[in-house]
């Protein structure tokens, strides 16, 4: 009889097959997966649009207030700060939807968040650009404080029209519907006018 048949359960020869790992065993071995960090998408239509009006009241506010009564002309001056005060509020609507969203993660991951917040507010300074070209215009062909002031309330007036209607009818509204939205947004405009009109 050989050793073999002698000792059947020696250790270095079980004579069972290991068992294969369980479900359990093999999920705990593998790395758990973190959710990927959300980033919020660039806006796109509609979302863009309503920046487009909260810049054109804006650039209207700006020129009733730069327009003093008695000063200096200095259409320059005023449009160099329409562009510095739009960026600044773009730079702080952004950094505050940023807070208000924040969220775990990574420094990196925050710093791409607030890049994508900033970028997101660019309609409010491309809004401000009529005005702002309206203001250089007025420098080079010196026209009257006065007179900008009165075109560029009216033609940001029109604008705020536009925008009101263009966005209603992105979003799903009537044409009849859309152009009511559009005198709403123009009425702000109006409110501008007349006020400047008041004050001075």
């Amino acid at each position: 009889m050989t050793d073999e048949q002698t000792w059947p359960d020696r250790p270095d020869q079980p004579d069972q097959p290991d068992q294969p790992d369980q479900p359990d065993q093999q999920a705990a071995r593998q790395p758990q997966q973190l959710p990927r960090p959300y980033l919020p998408p660039p806006r796109r239509g509609a979302d863009w649009m309503f920046g487009g009006v909260y810049g054109t009241v804006l650039a209207s506010g700006l020129l009733a207030a730069l327009d003093q009564a008695g000063a200096e002309d200095t259409p320059f001056y005023d449009a160099s700060w329409v562009l510095v005060t739009a960026g600044a509020a773009a730079l702080a609507h952004g950094y505050s939807h940023h807070m208000t969203s924040h969220q775990a993660g990574s420094a990196a991951h925050r710093w791409r968040v607030l890049s994508r917040a900033l970028w997101n507010e660019w309609p409010m300074i491309v809004a401000t650009l009529p005005t702002f070209l309206l203001l250089v215009i007025a420098g080079v062909t010196h026209v009257d404080s006065h007179t900008v002031t009165a075109v560029g309330l009216g033609l940001n007036t029109a604008l705020l029209f536009a925008w009101g209607s263009f966005v209603a009818l992105r979003v799903g509204y009537r044409l009849g519907s859309a152009l009511l939205i559009g005198m709403a947004d123009a009425t702000i405009g109006l409110v501008i006018i007349v006020a400047n009109a008041l004050i001075k």
